[in-house]
């Protein structure tokens, strides 16, 4: 591996700012030090300079879908496509989620998901299991996961038939995360209720994409946050509410947290940045669907996510990237118009990956509403640090892997399914000014971003065996 120097930019990490030169060498951060204080340069393979930029940890996104089988169709976005798109972006590191299908054994699922990946990944990525089928036997091979570095599983209240689990079958699988260490995540939807309304909805020939906002209110998201935490305080477990998006649920969060609860949560930049406007564009809005919807009275809403950013009742910010395509795909078609006739058969997902680190420095730190070292910690160091991965990811210190991003705060640029890498033909910013830009992306010291041009390959990316959540009370 050579061995780089990037000299004369501004180290960023969750905690500091300082001017740094940073010496990188087999794979890891080396050393840093003052600018002009070594000669490092001489005996470099490389010299990246970040003059005038910020050196930050690669972005680690906890929440991604790549392959996902949903509604007879799948994400667009490969395990190669879809990471390479993230290192583009800025993320250096993904978690992506393997899913167990119903009557099928845990573990299966997981040995899916790694042949998916396995050599086609350009970053490093580890794996959430999905609980799809909660048996005797799903439990018990919970330990066997754990084993195998997945500390983390996701459940449904949500999408009855699918995904769903009853209040019991959570609660057993709580009482096993408390018994192994390992962390509950959390879809949180009453998803009995929203069938109800979906039902309705289509009775009385509601059928356009903006009725998938308004079928699922966000009182239903708040109800079900308030059940998740209390079974989880109940059981004694650590929870993870994935993707929140309404001030409703993010009460809840707030109060177990204060309460001294092991309670965590999430939001998306779709629900930062989006509304419900966006889905009541006739059938373009069916480019918006996803689940949680974005908000009636975004501003509201989008004003306490960020705030909850800013406060630590929210402590991190993923994607949920989920990408399926609205015009004529050359592999997946038009998946988003499957729902023409009913909004309840449209794909659920959107594409985020490469554009996380980006509007979540503008919309954060450029427009006022959180620090720089706030930015590194959401979009970064929490996230290894909740599934088990800091010091090796997540910070810019001696030791670290060397996923480092240089960014230039002042390049303002457009976003647009033109120029973005994701395998998708549509962008749900499109035309969106943004200021600041990842300019170079190194990947366990290799420069896989540089010069506008992608310098990596598929197989560059490692699976991470996980350690436990490390912020347990």
């Amino acid at each position: 591996m050579p061995r780089s120097v990037i000299k004369g930019g501004t180290v960023v990490t969750s905690t500091e700012q300082m001017l740094s030169d940073v010496l990188i060498d087999d794979e890891k951060i080396a050393a840093l030090a003052a600018p002009d204080s070594h000669d490092w340069e001489a005996g470099a393979d490389k010299v990246i300079d970040a003059t005038g930029k910020y050196v930050i940890p690669g972005g680690i996104d906890v929440h991604t879908h790549m392959e996902l089988p949903f509604g007879g169709t799948k994400a667009a976005d490969t395990f190669e496509t879809g990471t390479r798109a993230a290192a583009w972006g800025g993320t250096t590191t993904i978690i992506d989620f393997a899913v167990q299908a119903k009557e099928q054994n845990l573990m299966d699922g997981f040995e899916a998901w790694m042949g998916k990946a396995d050599g086609n990944c350009a970053i490093d990525y580890g794996f959430h299991l999905i609980v799809g089928d909660v048996t005797d036997q799903s439990l018990k091979e919970m330990d066997i996961a754990f084993d195998e570095g997945v500390t983390s599983f996701k459940m449904f209240m949500a999408y009855p038939g699918v995904f769903y689990s009853t209040d019991g079958e959570i609660f057993r699988a709580m009482q096993k995360a408390t018994e192994n260490g390992s962390t509950i995540m959390m879809h949180a939807e009453n998803g009995i209720a929203i069938d109800v309304l979906v039902e309705q909805a289509l009775a009385r020939g509601d059928t356009d994409p903006i009725y998938h906002g308004l079928t699922r209110p966000p009182i239903l998201e708040g109800e079900a946050t308030h059940r998740a935490i209390k079974l989880a305080e109940l059981a004694g477990c650590p929870i993870y509410i994935v993707h929140m998006s309404a001030t409703e649920a993010l009460l809840e969060l707030t109060m177990a947290r204060d309460d001294g609860q092991n309670a965590f949560g999430e939001t998306c930049p779709q629900y930062l940045f989006l509304s419900l406007d966006d889905l009541g564009n006739g059938y373009e809005g069916a480019k918006f669907v996803c689940s949680p919807p974005m908000r009636d009275r975004a501003e509201e809403h989008q004003e306490a996510l960020w705030k909850g950013l800013a406060t630590n009742d929210l402590q991190i910010v993923s994607t949920d990237h989920c990408p399926f395509c609205w015009g004529d795909h050359p592999e997946f078609g038009t998946q988003k118009q499957l729902g023409r006739d009913s909004f309840a058969s449209i794909p659920n997902g959107l594409p985020g990956v490469e554009n996380r680190m980006e509007l979540i420095y503008h919309g954060g730190v450029h427009e006022g509403r959180l620090g720089l070292n706030r930015y590194v910690e959401v979009t970064s160091t929490t996230p290894a640090k909740m599934f088990g991965l800091y010091p090796q990811k997540g910070t810019i210190a001696v030791g670290s892997d060397a996923d480092v991003v240089v960014f230039d705060p002042d390049e303002v640029h457009t976003l647009s399914a033109e120029t973005h890498h994701m395998w998708v033909d549509y962008s749900c910013y499109e035309g969106l000014e943004i200021t600041g830009k990842v300019e170079t992306v190194l990947s366990r010291g290799k420069t896989i971003i540089e010069d506008g041009a992608y310098h990596g390959s598929a197989g560059d990316g490692r699976y991470l065996r996980r350690g436990t959540n490390q912020y347990l009370i």
